[in-house]
């Protein structure tokens, strides 16, 4: 308890020293919200990993996926790394930073606007953003108590207040540029600590070998014996869903894709897709790599009442539980980093996003720049503070199914409305601002009516397989809407109105602007 407590107190003096070290670079909206477009290449990548690698990761769906498929749950993290990460960057990267700039677009919704030349539009995606993005946040607190159960004997409450109160601070005073700093550190302990975690684990199960063949060891369903370390694992096609879901989720993101918004330069990209797949390699790979040894565990898992499936928050607890202390200690530090710099993305994201787009439209009087950063600030303790009460509440009333659903359903919610219209946003002239709606529509209504069905509200059961299939979980239902989205919006372009082209010509040109290079730097691409 002492050494993690004298991690936990260093960690904590640091991100909020770099808090107060960078807040002469929040002093107005550009340098609050994107650092003043000037952040480098490394705290990129990391801003990019640490805010897609939560405690949900490492800690929920690790367990979770890596009970159910084995071994093979380690393609999930593969996915993350050259879907997620290496194609994001190369696709979304450079274009993104170009028409983002020239569009002086500071959120995704502000993004819509001004590409479409539509204040409603920029409204309703800031609407989806806030009503989804809050129970996404929520969900960053999942598995804190079961961890911090193994060396603290103190309330959940207590351990999300810190996190919520100490996130806070630093993001308040620094904003992007404190963010970004702070996830450059807590990604180098999340590297160390996955590495150090994944070794201790192999070792106390006899190495790679010994633990992989205790695994082949474990029979699955049907008889299936080695099922949880083949290849694919016991249920490829469900495999798959999970891989496209976590990867090409990440596309639509408005946390995620904010990042290009702020990287320094065009040329960065490349350096910064290099890191940032690595890191994704490491971290996503290792996760799912460790929880799938997670049936090695499985006469000490929790189960549910039923006792028919194990309480997925508290498998990796149950492997990390017989480990040294110090190994412990690095483990609550990392998870306190996973989870910190993703709440710092999405707080800073909510808060930008209401105050640029619903607030300052609203406003009847001209804000200034001090007066925009001063109402976002607010809105990052509201945000937090909301996050923080759902979390507490969500864990006090386990009955309450409702928010657990909410959670569930907002990645896909996200992802599903937000990206196929962006990415055909960057690329494609053709793209309509009724097709943009359309697909807004599609996202969140494909959620919404998997929340009712989780709920039990709605049974599909005999609506046939497929739709029995879609609506099974909300990651098969997350998948159709981020595909059927991309299917969407290029049909109903081609038979709505077309936009002007001179104002799309416009927008295009900034992929038409010259710049100069130096000889080296095209011998590098």
């Amino acid at each position: 308890m002492a050494l993690t407590i004298a991690l936990l107190v260093c960690f904590f003096a640091v991100m909020v020293g770099v808090g107060f070290y960078t807040r002469k670079h929040s002093t107005d909206v550009n340098g609050f919200v994107l650092g003043g477009r000037s952040v480098g290449p490394w705290l990129t990548a990391f801003a990019f990993g640490t805010s897609y690698f939560s405690a949900v990761i490492f800690v929920g769906y690790a367990g979770q996926f890596g009970w159910r498929y084995g071994l093979a749950a380690t393609w999930a993290g593969l996915g993350n790394a050259f879907i997620g990460s290496l194609l994001a960057w190369n696709i979304l990267g450079r274009r993104t930073r170009v028409m983002t700039q020239h569009l002086d677009a500071k959120t995704m919704p502000d993004f819509f606007g001004k590409r479409f030349n539509s204040t409603a539009l920029k409204v309703a995606a800031s609407v989806i953003v806030f009503v989804f993005l809050i129970p996404y946040t929520a969900s960053l607190y999942n598995g804190l108590s079961s961890l911090f159960g193994l060396v603290f004997d103190i309330p959940y409450w207590v351990v999300i207040l810190v996190m919520a109160v100490l996130t806070g601070i630093y993001v308040i005073f620094g904003g992007y540029m404190a963010t970004a700093i702070n996830d450059f550190i807590q990604g180098i302990i999340m590297l160390f600590g996955i590495a150090a975690v994944i070794v201790s684990v192999l070792n106390k199960n006899g190495g790679l070998l010994e633990a992989t063949k205790s695994l082949a060891a474990i029979e699955g369903e049907a008889g299936w014996q080695g099922a949880y370390s083949s290849f694919f694992g016991p249920d490829p096609l469900a495999l798959l869903f999970v891989v496209v879901l976590t990867s090409l989720g990440t596309w639509g993101l408005p946390q995620m894709v904010g990042k290009f918004y702020a990287i320094k330069s065009e040329n960065d990209i490349h350096k910064g897709t290099i890191i940032s797949t690595v890191f994704a390699i490491i971290v996503a790979g290792g996760c799912y790599f460790l929880g799938g040894f997670g049936r090695l565990y499985g006469d000490e898992v929790t189960m549910n009442a039923a006792g028919t499936a194990p309480l997925f928050d508290t498998i990796i607890p149950t492997m990390l539980s017989t480990l040294p202390d110090v190994i412990i200690a690095v483990v609550i530090v990392l998870v306190l980093s996973a989870s910190m710099s993703t709440l710092s993305s999405l707080v800073l994201t909510s808060s930008s996003t209401f105050t640029l787009d619903v607030i300052k439209p609203a406003s009847k009087k001209e804000m200034t720049e001090k007066k925009q950063v001063l109402i976002m600030r607010i809105f990052i303790v509201f945000f937090i503070a909301v996050s923080a009460i759902i979390a507490v509440f969500k864990d006090a009333n386990p009955q309450v199914t409702f928010i657990a659903q909410m959670m569930g359903v907002s990645w896909g919610a996200l992802a599903g409305a937000f990206l196929a219209p962006f990415l055909y946003g960057l690329y494609w002239k053709g793209i309509t601002k009724a097709a943009t709606i359309v697909c807004f529509i599609w996202g969140c209504a494909i959620a919404v009516f998997q929340m009712f069905v989780s709920l039990g509200g709605v049974d599909v059961s005999g609506w046939g397989p497929i739709l029995s299939y879609i609506f099974k979980s909300s990651i098969n239902s997350g998948v159709v809407a981020m595909v059927g989205g991309l299917i969407i919006v290029p049909i109903v372009s081609l038979i709505t109105k077309k936009p002007e082209k001179k104002e799309v010509d416009r927008i295009f040109a900034c992929y038409n602007e010259k710049i100069e290079t130096t000889k080296q730097q095209n011998l590098g691409k």
